[in-house]
């Protein structure tokens, strides 16, 4: 579904934990990073697709979230020709998306990467909210610091919340990433992992999957 430009309506996806971090997943069988998005179907509304997405990338219900925010228009981004199918090339454009700031209000555990058969990541962290964008696709990168930018202003208050953007092509030293060990007696969620003493760059995760 292409409205007149081209462009395929779409949600992205920002879920916050109780320190204002983000959910960031590893794209299956890559080394991007990026956001719960997916398309929008015909007869749904934005905010009945986004907890479909929410559901088949993370393995959330309605229960497990709340909404926190989102942002007020369209945010557009094209996609190059050679991500392109060769038959869509010509009237298909890029992607329009609606962004929601959500808060978890479960417990991590509840996490699932292999809710459905065809799990979109194969990894996760919690990452502070300016995410690193030199580990984004390129051409998203604009996006999301448009939707991390207009979302902010609504990022409930956390006295020890870090402020920092690691725009795209910035270096991160290893505190930056600082994720704690899982405690003892903790069961991880299926598909995730905690990643205690991460380097910088795109490999900050890996679970071995197939």
């Amino acid at each position: 579904m292409l409205d007149r430009e081209g462009f395929r309506p779409n949600v992205g996806i920002i879920l916050l934990n109780q320190k204002n971090q983000v959910f960031w997943g590893k794209r299956i069988r890559s080394h991007s990073w990026q956001f719960p998005q997916g398309g929008i179907d015909r007869g749904e509304t934005p905010e009945q697709a986004m907890y479909r997405e929410l559901h088949e990338e993370v393995g959330l219900r309605p229960e497990h979230v709340s909404i926190v925010a989102r942002t007020r228009d369209w945010l557009r981004y094209e996609v190059p020709d050679r991500f392109i199918r060769r038959d869509a090339r010509g009237h298909y454009k890029g992607q329009k998306q609606i962004w929601y700031l959500l808060r978890l209000v479960a417990q991590d555990w509840q996490l699932n990467l292999r809710a459905t058969d065809h799990p979109e990541f194969d990894a996760w962290r919690w990452n502070d909210y300016w995410v690193p964008l030199d580990v984004v696709v390129e051409f998203k990168r604009g996006v999301y610091e448009m939707a991390l930018t207009e979302l902010s202003r609504y990022l409930p208050r956390v006295d020890s919340q870090r402020k920092r953007y690691l725009r795209h092509g910035g270096r991160a030293n290893a505190g930056d990433f600082g994720q704690p060990p899982a405690p003892a007696g903790i069961e991880l969620p299926p598909g995730g992992s905690f990643d205690p003493v991460p380097g910088p760059g795109p490999h900050l995760l890996d679970t071995g999957s197939e």
